[in-house]
This record gives structure tokens, C-alpha cells and sequence, in this order.
């Protein structure tokens, strides 16, 4: 694709998505869809590699393309939740010390962007941010490889995004700021995410004009949590009245008939199925590029 780079920049982590150039971001993704289209190039990739699962959330869809990943490409899962080590009697510094002795990359879901940081100061080897109360990098890459994937020239869209400014939100402004893709955001004032996106307002409607792409999540948590959180997002719904024929994203669970209806997320212009599926292949490209 000509608006890629041709040669893979190195990182050392990946805690978060201001973190890494636009270079950066553009080879993940073009190593991302090479590793899509041609699976087979890459199954010894990381042949004989290990890869901790430090997991203080529970998790669906990031452990298993996780876990899945690191599979395809050769190499060895090991899944660390709250039960099985030692988070709550033993510093995590400590921990996480002698974990990085025995394999070859961290990932961690946790819950403080703090914890990622003595994660990384005390790793002997590359850790990634699987998810944090602040960012989400994993996600926000499979959305804008997602983005390549769908648009001839991504740089001349704009992706609206609704609903709560949480951790998903951030690392989407970071990214799509970085590479330089529009991104106009609609939060309840209260729920403003902690980056700048090109446009804040309160208004959905006005987020979603002139967008190509509307996004929306609810916090992970807040599912069924305080009432009056659930009201503050009600008129935030992703409908077919709001985003008329624009494409959809979300990076799942959805709450049908709450954060979106139906007939937005079953549509023809739904890609939430193709994001998902794309945090395996993007996934494998952050591990690749950390390990090679």
C-alpha cells in the first residue's frame, strides 16, 4: 500500500499510543495486513518465544487473540490472573523482575496506567499495554488498520466518536491525531476524554457530521453499573437516525439496544466483526516487532 512505509521501525514497549511515531503506528499496520493476507510467512516467527499474560481484569476478546497470537507465530502463551501469583502480598516491581527472566515479552491488563509504567521500569524485556483505566493501544490499532483495510486514503477521513471518553477513546485520538486522520468526539461533559481530539462537543449530532466512520463504546464495568451513569450516555445511542449511512465501529461487547441498536451494528456498514478479527493480526504485528 502506497501510503505505508516500506521498512518496519523498532519499538521497545508499547504502554500507550503517544508513545510511538506515526511511523510507528503506519508499520504496525502495513505488518498487520502482510501478516493477514500471508499467515504462513510469518508461523516460526517467534518459534521457541514465551509471552506472560499479566491479567488483573477478566477478558474475552484481548486474551484470546492474544493467546491465539502468540500460538500462530510459533511461540508460547502463559495466562497470570489475580489467582495464581502473588499481585497482593508481593510488590509488582518484584514480580515482574523475575517474570521478565523467564520469557521473552509482558502484556498487562490492568487496571492503573501506573502500573504499567512499573511494569516497564522493571522488565528485562518488552511489555505491552493490553488495556489500562487511561489507554487501550491494542484496540485503537486494530481500529485504524481496520481504517486501512476499508479506505483508499485514510488520511482524508474523519471518525466521530460517542459515548464515554475512556481509555479507548484516548489511545483513538492519540492514534488517529498521530498519522493524521480526523477525529471528533461526543461526551457528556463530565465523561471528556483526557486528549484533545480535533473537535469536542456534547452534541453526537454535531460529532458525527461530515464523519465517515462513527465509533462508540461504554466503559468495560460500567455495563450495568450506576444508574445515573447509564442515563448520562442514553442520548448517546448509535441509531440509524444518527449516523445514517456511515460506517460503524465498535470494539465489542456491544450493549444492544443501549449503546447501539440492532440494525446500526447487524448492517451491511458494521465493521465491529472485522475490527475484532484484526486485533489477532495487529496483535501479531506488536509482538513480532517487539521480539525481532
Amino acid at each position: 500500500m502506497k501510503h505505508l512505509p516500506e521498512k518496519y521501525q523498532p519499538i521497545k514497549h508499547l504502554p500507550d499510543l503517544t508513545s510511538i511515531t506515526k511511523d510507528e503506528i503506519l508499520d504496525l499496520i502495513k505488518l498487520g495486513i502482510d501478516i493477514k493476507h500471508h499467515p504462513g510467512k510469518f508461523k516460526r516467527a517467534l518459534s521457541q518465544k514465551s509471552m506472560a499474560m499479566w491479567f488483573e481484569k477478566p477478558s474475552l476478546r484481548t486474551r484470546v487473540s492474544y493467546e491465539a497470537a502468540m500460538t500462530q507465530l510459533g511461540g508460547h502463551a502463559i495466562y497470570l490472573d489475580p489467582a495464581n501469583t502473588h499481585a497482593k502480598k508481593a510488590k509488582i516491581e518484584d514480580e515482574i523482575k523475575c517474570i521478565s527472566k523467564f520469557v521473552d515479552v509482558i502484556i498487562g491488563r490492568v487496571y492503573e496506567q501506573e502500573t504499567i509504567h512499573k511494569m516497564i521500569s522493571s522488565s528485562e524485556v518488552p511489555v505491552i499495554n493490553a488495556l489500562c483505566n487511561k489507554h487501550h493501544p491494542c484496540q485503537a490499532l486494530a481500529d485504524l488498520m481496520t481504517v486501512f483495510e476499508v479506505f483508499e486514503k485514510p488520511s482524508a477521513i474523519t471518525i466521530a466518536y460517542v459515548g464515554d471518553g475512556n481509555n479507548v477513546c484516548n489511545s483513538l485520538i492519540n492514534g488517529a491525531k498521530t498519522i493524521g486522520i480526523r477525529i471528533q468526539v461526543a461526551t457528556p461533559t463530565d465523561l471528556k476524554p483526557d486528549y484533545e481530539a480535533d473537535l469536542w462537543t456534547k452534541d453526537p449530532c454535531e460529532a458525527v457530521k461530515g464523519a465517515d466512520i462513527t465509533d462508540t463504546w461504554v466503559s468495560m464495568g460500567n455495563e450495568s453499573g450506576a444508574e445515573s451513569y447509564i442515563n448520562k450516555l442514553k442520548k448517546y445511542q448509535v441509531n440509524k437516525k444518527l449516523i445514517e449511512n456511515k460506517y460503524f465501529m465498535h470494539c465489542l461487547p456491544a450493549i444492544r439496544g443501549q449503546e447501539v441498536t440492532d440494525e446500526v451494528i447487524d448492517s451491511e456498514k458494521s465493521l465491529v466483526f472485522r475490527q475484532a478479527e484484526n486485533r489477532l493480526h495487529v496483535q501479531k504485528a506488536i509482538l513480532v516487532k517487539l521480539m525481532k
